[in-house]
């Protein structure tokens, strides 16, 4: 099985990811912008990891709700706040330009959807 098409695969990059964000965060000064960029990362893998997980096909995107709607579409329900989903969505792209940088409590915020979806994912995929 290939990385793409192995949901194990998506989930050990989505770990990476998470953990990633969790050190960019505890630091003594918080990088903020890592830490939302790679909670959304963490989330957007592990949704791609449960799409894998049922041989879903989904386009090459980060939109996050996209992502939560191809997932309802196969019965995998993860009852996600739209508005959290696009807030993650936007830390994909808007943390790679300056000048509307989140803020601490978005990373915050980030880190705690981002641990939802992983929460889910990991036991929907027997991982966890």
């Amino acid at each position: 099985m290939s990385g793409a098409n192995d949901p194990r695969a998506w989930a050990e990059g989505a770990e990476e990811d998470f953990l990633l964000a969790k050190s960019a965060f505890t630091r003594r000064k918080p990088l903020v912008v890592g830490a939302c960029f790679h909670a959304q990362q963490c989330a957007e893998k592990y949704l791609k990891a449960l799409l894998v997980s049922r041989g879903a096909d989904f386009p090459k995107t980060h939109d996050m709700l996209m992502l939560n709607d191809l997932c309802s579409a196969v019965g995998i329900f993860l009852e996600m706040d739209a508005r959290h989903l696009n807030n993650l969505t936007d830390y994909a792209v808007r943390t790679r330009y300056p000048g509307n940088e989140p803020a601490l409590d978005d990373a915050k915020e980030a880190l705690e959807i981002a641990g939802k979806i992983r929460k889910f994912a990991r036991v929907f995929l027997g991982a966890g």
